[in-house]
């Protein structure tokens, strides 16, 4: 084994022991404590892996249509730079809801912990794997990852899980994934040279193309492109808690999914330009323009429903058994039936 495999073998093992030991707290107090069903309006915490990233524009999107408080809950949307970290917060029990990929349910999983996805934003990644202008005439595949620099947002983050699968599948023994986290700091380190080439969402790539400081590699933020990079759909962005949680607070889940579906139809029926007018006036630092760009290049990415899709789910799971430290040799074992569920979609008013 390699020495950056030996080092991520450690720093996956040690994530997985916090995070047991974390989530075992956090289970005593949710077993015991109040149900939030029971208060008169309740209150959920929801960490979303970069309120900023277009990819999770949804979460943000529901506050600012006030949809959360027209449902009778009170929502707090606090942003956290990666998923990884957004989950930690989960299982520490700061939070009752993580936007997030999807995949972190199926890598806790495999760490005996339950997560459920209860609202699937998207079916695609919304990422894309880019590369330093500099170096794009070394690095035109996955195949050129060998002994490179690749930024991911953190060790454990879902860049993390996707970059392993496309230097696993283009062959690729050793690389060093770098953590450079997401907006300036990754274009900082790619335009330092500090990273090769690296994995990371709109607003971001929308500013770097712009700027010439980076050009795409692998788009995976349309069904195509995801497809040709991961053999079939990757469902990513989602709204996912403890399966003790939603056990308990069927009310409240349901509450928050028909606000997180209200907003998933709005974007599906409105111009990139009208949803931009919605965000926060901060969320287009590089410019109205571009931030208008960056919506128009994603929206296409998200459901109108809030379904997971079956056979996405299964590909997920394929490719993180097949390329996961932490899952590899263990896809067998993973019920995606605890993963995932459609029951509060399902029931969403029809509007």
């Amino acid at each position: 084994m390699n020495s950056t495999f030996k080092r991520r073998a450690f720093q996956a093992t040690t994530l997985a022991v916090t995070a047991t030991l974390a989530f075992g707290l956090s289970g005593c107090r949710d077993s015991h404590g109040p149900s939030v069903d029971s208060a008169e309006k309740p209150e959920v915490t929801i960490i979303v892996g970069g309120l900023e990233k277009v990819i999770y524009m949804p979460a943000m999107l529901a506050q600012q249509l006030d949809l959360f408080n027209k449902e009778g809950v009170k929502v707090n949307l606090l942003g956290e730079q990666s998923g990884a970290s957004a989950e930690n917060s989960l299982l520490t029990g700061a939070s009752q809801a993580v936007v997030g990929f999807y995949d972190h349910t199926i890598d806790l999983q495999a760490k005996n912990q339950c997560l459920t996805s209860v609202v699937q934003l998207a079916n695609i990644p919304g990422e894309a794997e880019m590369v330093a202008t500099s170096k794009a005439d070394s690095i035109t595949s996955p195949k050129d990852f060998e002994g490179k620099n690749l930024g991911i947002t953190s060790l454990g983050s879902s860049t993390d899980f996707l970059t392993q699968a496309l230097a696993g599948q283009a062959g690729v023994k050793s690389y060093t994934p770098a953590k450079v986290g997401a907006g300036q700091t990754f274009i900082a380190a790619m335009s330092n040279g500090g990273i090769d080439a690296g994995m990371t969402t709109d607003p971001t790539i929308a500013q770097l193309v712009q700027s010439n400081q980076g050009k795409v590699l692998v788009d995976m933020r349309t069904e195509e492109g995801t497809k040709a990079a991961l053999g079939g759909l990757y469902p990513a962005a989602s709204v996912y808690m403890a399966c003790d949680f939603v056990q308990k607070n069927p009310q409240t889940v349901q509450k928050v999914a028909n606000a997180f579906v209200g907003a998933l139809k709005f974007i599906t029926t409105h111009s990139a330009a009208e949803i931009a007018a919605k965000m926060p006036k901060e969320y287009a630092n590089a410019g109205a323009e571009l931030y208008e760009k960056s919506i128009n290049d994603t929206k296409s990415m998200f459901n109108k429903d809030g379904k997971m899709d079956a056979d996405g789910a299964k590909n997920v799971l394929k490719i993180l058994d097949s390329y996961s430290a932490n899952v590899k040799g263990k896809g067998s074992s993973i019920d995606l039936s605890k993963t995932y569920t459609t029951e509060f979609v399902d029931k969403v008013p029809a509007s």
